[in-house]
């Protein structure tokens, strides 16, 4: 079998190969442009989350609150006096 080159085919596998690597080269962008925004959207989440935390314990800094939790695992310990 005789196989045969041609310029029109390889001008045409040439564009397809390069048309190929833009196309991936454009998605691999996009897909570090999604990564960073969500990325991004955590921190501010996170920072929300710290601000809102700051401004509960300054409004009840010197406040005292009463815990209702049921105490497990408590053991009377004998002590010793040091003279």
């Amino acid at each position: 079998m005789i196989v045969e080159a041609s310029v029109t085919g390889l001008i045409k596998t040439t564009l397809i190969i390069i048309g190929a690597m833009v196309v991936l080269k454009f998605i691999g962008q996009l897909m570090i442009a999604k990564r960073n925004l969500s990325a991004q959207n955590k921190l501010k989440e996170e920072e929300q989350e710290r601000n809102r935390i700051r401004i509960q314990h300054e409004k009840n800094k010197g406040k005292t609150s009463i815990i209702n939790r049921p105490i497990s695992n408590v053991e009377d310990v004998d002590f010793i006096e040091i003279n």
